[in-house]
């Protein structure tokens, strides 16, 4: 059994933390071997229904769960925190506008970053999921200057993960028969699952696959995904958010040659999109770092998809530049 290492969690007494947080415990996050101290953060008021989740865990006997603490004080749930999830965020009500969600939610990754700045591990990895994922790692990145950029993340593999599925499902083959998806930009719906590198059973996608299946309905399945499971459930993705969290963590931990879609710092990319945004590029993990993909060549019709979506993050970020 390795040395415990400490996992923060935002947003703890929350759906998504909820589906994640025994799975995490059970050893599938950071493998079999590794104990784990876990410390659950959440607003005061939601201390209550923290505690409940933190007798559930004790129940559960984990062998890999070494300690739990339940906070709603920042600083004691980073405090030399090796990894954090930050997964609680505002979410967006009727009639709210983007760039109201994006200063509300400034409100709470701000401190978090400041917190994580001062107490926290300083390689730590930092995974951000609470909507608007991609510029709420922005602010917290630009709050914790004693970080590297490079350590803080944004959640683009449930976008990555539903891309896959909806291709092995297309084409009536095992999950690990599809390769090389990407998904660039923003976890929004103007970002750009693209298949144009994809593979299925080792063949190349574009080989086989109709143009306007690709546009007209695969393009628009993924951006428009998360809607469609609040249209079905009624409620906005919890397990198969809390999956992704743990899958993103798991393969810049312990690695993963396949491609994968990443948010993360945009500053000396090769794709000509702006510095200083949270972008999603194509990158493998392996040694506890992931690395961009650079040797791929955009066509001009996916060079106008990927400006949309910079343009997006553009404007998200300069809307909050007095967070930043």
């Amino acid at each position: 059994m390795k040395k415990p290492v400490n996992v923060a969690i935002t947003g703890a007494a929350g759906n998504i933390a909820y589906s994640a947080i025994f799975r995490i415990a059970a050893g599938q996050m950071l493998g079999d071997q590794q104990s784990i101290n876990l410390k659950l953060i959440d607003i005061e008021p939601a201390m209550k229904v923290l505690n409940g989740v933190k007798f559930e865990l004790e129940d559960c006997a984990f062998p890999l769960l070494n300690s739990i603490t339940t906070t709603f004080d920042l600083k004691e749930g980073f405090d030399e925190c090796d990894y954090a999830l930050l997964i609680g965020a505002k979410p967006r009500i009727k009639g709210m506008e983007r760039k109201d969600l994006l200063k509300d939610n400034g409100k709470i990754f701000l401190p978090q970053g400041k917190a994580i700045n001062e107490v926290a591990n300083k390689k730590i990895k930092i995974l951000v999921v609470g909507n608007p994922a991609n510029t709420n790692a922005l602010i917290a990145m630009h709050n914790a200057p004693n970080i590297d950029p490079k350590q803080f993340t944004s959640m683009m593999r449930l976008d990555h993960d539903r891309s896959m599925a909806q291709v092995a499902n297309k084409y009536n083959v095992d999950i690990k028969e599809v390769k090389k998806i990407i998904v660039w930009g923003n976890h929004s719906n103007t970002q750009v699952p693209d298949l144009s590198k994809a593979e299925v059973s080792g063949k190349e996608i574009k080989d086989i696959m109709s143009t306007s299946w690709y546009k007209d309905d695969f393009i628009p399945r993924i951006q428009n995904r998360g809607a469609e499971i609040i249209e079905a459930r009624g409620s906005s993705s919890a397990a198969s958010a809390a999956n992704a969290v743990i899958m993103h963590m798991r393969d810049w931990v312990l690695g993963n040659n396949d491609w994968l879609s990443i948010g993360q710092i945009s500053n000396n990319n090769p794709f000509n999109i702006s510095d200083n945004l949270m972008f999603s590029f194509p990158s493998r993990c392996s040694n506890e770092v992931y690395e961009m993909i650079k040797d791929i060549e955009m066509s001009k019709t996916l060079d106008e998809y990927i400006k949309t979506t910079e343009k997006e993050l553009v404007q998200e970020r300069d809307s909050v530049l007095d967070l930043l």
